[in-house]
């Protein structure tokens, strides 16, 4: 069995495969504002059960799309592109969750790498 995780009020609930090997905290406007730790998995390492009404999606640039529960707000997870040399690699989706949201799980025991985003994009 994977992680579980929700939203506050449960209307987004996912399930992944398990604990990410590095998360991320990223200093651009969204992220920081958002206060999100990422941890990034493929499609198939994820299992979503979301309730279309709670389902809120946040699409600035066209290619990220950032989903966050209508009901409640909790920023929950995203579906973008894998990045390479700062462009982005569409053939090769990533969803990154937001791994304040795991259930009984110690975030301490992931490291965390912080990405200047407020610099490099």
């Amino acid at each position: 069995m994977g992680i579980l995780a929700s939203c506050h009020c449960g209307a987004i609930k996912f399930e992944v495969s398990g604990a990410p090997p590095l998360a991320t905290v990223c200093t651009c406007t969204f992220c920081a504002k958002r206060g999100a730790i990422w941890g990034y998995y493929t499609p198939d390492q994820v299992k979503l059960t979301v309730k279309p009404e709670a389902d809120a999606v946040y699409d600035r640039n066209g290619f990220n799309k950032h989903h966050h529960c209508n009901v409640c707000g909790c920023g929950t997870y995203s579906r973008i592109p894998s990045w390479t040399d700062y462009k982005p690699d569409f053939d090769n989706p990533r969803i990154s969750v937001n791994i304040r949201l795991f259930d009984d799980f110690d975030i301490a025991a992931v490291p965390v790498e912080t990405i200047d985003g407020k610099n490099l994009w």
